[in-house]
């Protein structure tokens, strides 16, 4: 493709990069990457997916910007309180990179919706707070084929991973075949997290996303990447492909989405301002 004057010059820190040089920007410009949760995690990862160049990201959401998200979810702020989050995604999104196409979707994934409206990206990365979404994304990016990036966070620690079953990689139910019992596990209103916490993961997440895209070095595909802020470590362990695992073992079991249920902290359906 031909760059306008202006992209070049925006995009020349990658450009001048062997790796990635003017056909992989244009590979960017071309790729869609869709984005669940524009919280803590999604933020960081959205404005640096936009920032590079991905030339239409995916934004599903049901949550309003409320004042105890600024204390990590950078792409809103104060004056958008109340606002849908992913609109004010979409608009900190534009302004940074007119490049870039946002196409919202304010509401709840589900079994009925999530692989028709994952289908068309290149890559999905997940960003939600809760176990039922996790498992629901995962098991549509297994039958439509996607690879997933995936981090969480809890307080002071952070996880992230590429799950890539249908290029022989382990999916999510590998290393978790099921959610934890409901209570079992805090959610973020009760034990809380460090802030700077999700600009890290989200960014791990975003250059995951872009590798993929790229094709370019070794991707988490295959690890998990553990993060420990108090103690300023990373550790890197591999996760091995589980024969057994209902939905991409020799002989799952799973054959269809499977809808859990649980309330989520940051990704839920409500009326926001427009």
């Amino acid at each position: 493709m031909d760059f306008t004057e202006e992209q070049i010059e925006r995009y020349s820190r990658h450009i001048i990069l062997p790796e990635v040089g003017g056909k992989g920007q244009a590979k960017l410009l071309k790729s869609r990457v869709f984005v669940l949760g524009a919280g803590g995690l999604g933020s960081p990862s959205l404005l640096y997916l936009a920032a590079a160049g991905i030339g239409a990201i995916g934004i599903a959401d049901g949550d309003c910007v409320d004042l105890s998200n600024l204390q990590r979810q950078i792409i809103h702020n104060t004056n958008r309180v109340g606002k849908s989050k992913v609109l004010s995604a979409k608009e900190s999104i534009e302004a940074l990179n007119p490049d870039v196409n946002v196409v919202p979707f304010h509401g709840r994934l589900t079994v009925d919706n999530i692989r028709e409206i994952i289908r068309d990206y290149d890559v999905v990365l997940d960003g939600s707070d809760n176990f039922p979404t996790r498992f629901l994304v995962n098991d549509a990016c297994f039958f439509e084929n996607k690879p997933l990036v995936s981090g969480s966070m809890f307080r002071f620690d952070g996880q992230v991973s590429v799950f890539k079953p249908h290029k022989g990689y382990p999916c999510y139910r590998c290393l978790y075949p099921e959610p934890p019992p409901k209570g079992l596990v805090p959610s973020c209103q009760e034990a809380g997290v460090l802030g700077a916490l999700a600009g890290v993961i989200g960014v791990l997440q975003a250059v995951e996303a872009i590798k993929e895209v790229l094709g370019v070095g070794e991707t988490l595909a295959g690890h998990l990447m553990i993060f420990d802020a108090l103690k300023m470590t990373f550790r890197k362990v591999r996760v091995r492909k589980d024969p057994e695992c209902a939905l991409c073992g020799e002989s799952a079991t799973i054959k269809e989405l499977k809808a859990y249920t649980e309330e989520a902290c940051e990704i839920r359906s409500a009326k926001c301002e427009v």
